[in-house]
């Protein structure tokens, strides 16, 4: 074969375009993108349940950690309670994410529930920069060193309990050893509807 030949060929983004029914990047949470095929099917299948399952209304949390004593995070909005006796909770990062891993390695984590002037917290840790502590305040919990963000309403201080494989996502269980809290409870949380950052009052 000529090795002029390559030169010719068509680049492999068009090729895959050609293909077809490869997978797409598709966002459910913030900061959460996970692949879904790029038939017409899947793709309404993917809408409709981002659509639908959005008009549950949560609270933003960031997880945090630390990885060679580097602090670490990510958003999170799928986060519940899970059992008063022992004390358990629950978030569930996708499997794209690359933060997690790096928790999971600590074996503890702390979550950061955000206040309703927290948008742009909230989005700087669901971006995936290189370093998304750069400009945020932060101290080490009592606990277990994660870090604590400043201006968040409370802390949940874990260590990791079980961690459970859920299709495109983990369940990461975590057993509270300390909750912290500054807030007088005055302040709103933030929270996320239907793909938007919302607050307790009317828009």
């Amino acid at each position: 074969m000529n090795p002029d030949a390559r030169e010719t060929w068509p680049s492999p983004e068009l090729i895959s375009s050609w293909l077809g029914d490869q997978d797409i990047d598709f966002e459910f949470r913030p900061g959460e993108d996970v692949p879904v095929h790029d038939d017409p099917e899947h793709v309404a299948a993917a809408r409709r349940f981002r659509d639908v399952l959005g008009r549950f209304a949560s609270g933003v949390t960031v997880v945090t950690g630390t990885s060679n004593h580097e602090p670490v995070g990510l958003t999170c909005q799928s986060f519940s309670s899970v059992s008063l006796e022992p004390p358990l909770v629950v978030f569930i990062p996708a499997k794209s994410s690359r933060a997690w891993p790096l928790i999971q390695r600590s074996g503890k984590f702390c979550v950061n529930f955000l206040a309703a002037d927290q948008a742009e917290l909230s989005n700087t840790m669901a971006s995936r920069g290189t370093d998304k502590f750069a400009d945020v305040k932060w101290t080490p919990s009592p606990e277990t060193g994660s870090p604590m963000l400043e201006g968040a309403l409370a802390q949940v201080d874990c260590t990791i309990h079980a961690v459970h494989e859920a299709g495109d996502h983990y369940l990461v269980i975590g057993r509270v050893v300390d909750l912290i809290t500054d807030d007088d409870g005055e302040r709103d949380p933030l929270l996320f509807y239907r793909g938007e950052y919302r607050t307790i009052n009317a828009r």
